[in-house]
């Protein structure tokens, strides 16, 4: 009867100890940057554009941003552009991670920055109901497409299509 006791006494404080290390139900979250993927994936369609403070959105009517890939999978983020303006700001096709484009520093907020194939640093901003997007970044360069300069801070404002 004491051999039953101590062994029902260890398997009870076993059973605590197991359980113990388990967190509040809802502690397996899904990781940041899937939920920012989760919200950003969709096509995105310009409702305002502006470069250096102007307005540009009649350049942007038809423009058309789809970000795709895979969640759980940095690597494959992608993006295609329609209906770019020439020059612009952005090639037909390209790759994306959230980051700050610095490999030096350790300021990568998935839930703020992109950083895109070329190098250009995205600042981003969505509702939690993905249905604003703004993407804030600086270019600097000729333009796709062909030369010409549209170098300076652009600021998109996008909503899906």
């Amino acid at each position: 009867m004491k051999a039953l006791r101590a062994v029902l006494s260890i398997a009870v404080l076993g059973s605590i100890i197991a359980f113990s290390g388990c967190g509040p139900k809802g502690g397996n979250s899904e990781p940041l940057p899937d939920k920012q993927f989760g919200l950003l994936s969709k096509t995105w369609k310009a409702s305002t554009v502006s470069f250096g403070g102007t307005d540009k959105t009649s350049d942007w009517t038809g423009f058309t941003l789809t970000i795709s890939g895979t969640k759980g999978q940095a690597s494959s983020y992608a993006y295609s552009c329609t209906g770019r303006p020439k020059p612009s700001v952005w090639k037909d096709s390209g790759a994306w991670t959230f980051g700050d484009c610095d490999a030096t520093t350790t300021n990568d907020d998935p839930a703020t920055q992109i950083c895109r194939d070329d190098g250009a640093k995205i600042t981003y901003s969505i509702d939690a109901a993905g249905k604003n997007l703004q993407l804030a970044f600086n270019f600097s360069g000729a333009g796709y497409t062909r030369v010409s300069n549209v170098s300076g801070d652009w600021v998109f404002n996008l909503v899906p299509q």
